[in-house]
């Protein structure tokens, strides 16, 4: 809804109210939650959609437009996210990896957006250290923070909030929007979930969520990974062998829980967290597990079926966080609506990664593999995103700072290396739009063990290059083989397809300024082809 310049000549200590006009920059909401797979949302039409785990940011699809090509150039948490705030990849924002220290005086696109105008402010997980800059308010989670009863970092302190994370931040946002936010004065609003993050715990009211049904697997869960480099067997993120029973699966966890780990970096959280409940939440949770809980030892599953119950407990876990998402994305945009600010509002849904729901037998991200690779990014954009729209180009969260920019009608800058989105979400096709995008992960030595590796995936293709140990490569044909499950690399009949996507991906590399690898390119290029014309 547009707003006229009000006089309030009769309030003697506002002369003026400044309102949006129709011709004021729209206000930018940004819902980011952690770790949501597209294939977890049904407007994705992933294997999940039959349990219906988002109707909300399915209207959002709806009402906007989808793209199905969204990759990020460094599937982890916290580089994601500084890639978003700076528009640069990992090797120029200097955040490559969880243990870094994010720059913040550094060029990022909330304190552009305030220069331009935009009142700004961040609430939930940064995951970046140190306190935010570029926002007028602010409230951020230490580290990872807790699902229940989280401590927060305000500008002037810390403290607790009873309740469950995504509540708690949904309801700061939504405080901002109705209290704190400056009429007539665009906005960028940032509402970043720790959810669906590991140790996938559910608002209280979604415990028993999917109890009465099966997840459908997916169809990889017990994938070998016979036809892929060595380091796809030398991870630690199986379902089968790594994922732990009370730490992970929540299997007769209590506050007095003293049983070792099974990991050497075993994720505790859940555990740590469970000692800040209230007795309560404490009853509450424990007659959800309980009974499932003593279902399980009865049962005394092994091999296959025992996966099997780790997959369902895990899978619904998950989706039970993904519900608590999609809720605060309806209460935000019905916020939005009571408000009168939804008509002149960008709305914006994305996570920092994909994930892994049982994908390949595994958990977690990290991968170039599609599931981790590709994330989530739909907009609504009243009168300029055709309603129910798709768009198949590709691009990475390293557009979004760019996108915002172009939005507010602010200038961008030329050491940003993404595009702005703004001509695809008009229904444009640019000619010269890229072809390729570039992934690089740096993680290693760290949780789930998945080495260093780089790559290129074009519209049909994709190559990998793992080298932390000597140099192996795996190369796919998605069009194919959207599983990833034939390792093309050394064919000798695709010797030139491999030879044309190496130059491309070096090109990137130059392109980008990317030389933080230790392998030497051109004796990559010399590597001998596998005989055969499998």
């Amino acid at each position: 809804m547009k707003y006229l310049v009000a006089l309030l000549s009769l309030v003697p200590a506002l002369s003026v109210l400044t309102v949006q006009t129709e011709n004021s920059p729209p206000n930018i909401l940004f819902v980011f939650s952690d770790d949501h797979a597209t294939h977890a949302i049904g407007a994705y039409d992933g294997w999940l959609k039959s349990v219906n785990p988002t109707p909300h940011i399915d209207q959002l699809a709806e009402e906007g437009i989808l793209f199905e090509n969204s990759f990020c150039s460094n599937s982890i948490c916290g580089p994601s996210r500084a890639v978003i705030l700076t528009g640069k990849h990992s090797h120029k924002n200097g955040f490559m990896n969880n243990g870094n220290t994010f720059d913040w005086n550094q060029q990022i696109f909330p304190k552009l957006l305030r220069q331009a105008g935009y009142q700004t402010a961040l609430y939930g997980k940064s995951h970046l250290r140190g306190h935010p800059q570029g926002f007028d308010d602010w409230a951020v989670l230490p580290g990872q923070g807790l699902y229940y009863n989280p401590d927060l970092i305000f500008p002037d302190g810390r403290r607790r909030i009873d309740g469950h994370c995504t509540d708690v931040v949904t309801d700061l946002a939504v405080q901002w929007l109705k209290e704190k936010r400056t009429a007539g004065k665009p906005f960028l609003l940032m509402v970043q979930h720790k959810a669906p993050h590991r140790n996938w715990m559910p608002a209280l009211r979604h415990l028993k969520l999917y109890d009465d049904i099966s997840m459908p697997e997916p169809p990889t869960l017990f994938d070998k990974y016979e036809d892929n480099a060595p380091p796809a067997r030398h991870q630690e993120l199986e379902i089968d062998r790594h994922m732990d029973l009370n730490y992970d699966l929540f299997v007769d966890l209590t506050p007095e829980f003293n049983q070792p780990a099974s990991q050497q970096r075993q994720d505790k959280s859940a555990w740590h967290n469970m000692k800040r409940m209230t007795p309560e939440q404490l009853r509450t949770w424990r007659a959800a597990y309980g009974p499932k809980d003593r279902a399980f030892h009865q049962a005394k599953l092994t091999g296959p079926d025992l996966v099997r119950w780790k997959f369902q407990r895990y899978a619904k876990n998950y989706l039970r966080c993904v519900k608590g998402v999609d809720e605060s994305v309806g209460r935000l945009q019905a916020t939005l609506e009571e408000l009168g600010l939804s008509d002149n509002t960008v709305v914006v849904y994305s996570s920092d990664q994909g994930f892994y729901i049982g994908d390949h037998g595994w958990y977690d991200k990290r991968w170039m593999y599609e599931e981790s690779l590709k994330m989530p990014f739909i907009v609504k954009w009243p009168e300029v995103a055709e309603p129910g729209s798709r768009n198949r180009h590709l691009i990475q969260n390293l557009d979004y700072a760019e996108t915002f920019l172009e939005i507010a009608g602010a200038p961008i800058p030329e050491d940003m290396q993404g595009r702005s989105l703004v001509p695809l979400i008009e229904g444009k096709s640019p000619a010269d739009w890229r072809r390729s995008i570039y992934y690089h992960y740096y993680e290693y030595p760290s949780y789930h063990m998945v080495p260093r590796h780089y790559g290129i995936r074009t519209e049909r293709h994709k190559l990998m290059h793992f080298y932390e140990f000597g140099d192996e490569w795996e190369m796919y044909d998605l069009k194919t083989d959207p599983d990833e499950l034939t390792n093309l690399y050394g064919l000798a009949r695709l010797e030139s397809l491999t030879s044309g996507l190496k130059r491309q991906l070096f090109a990137l590399q130059r392109h980008y300024e990317d030389d933080s690898d230790v392998s030497e390119k051109p004796d990559s290029w010399k590597r001998q082809v596998r005989p055969g014309t499998r």
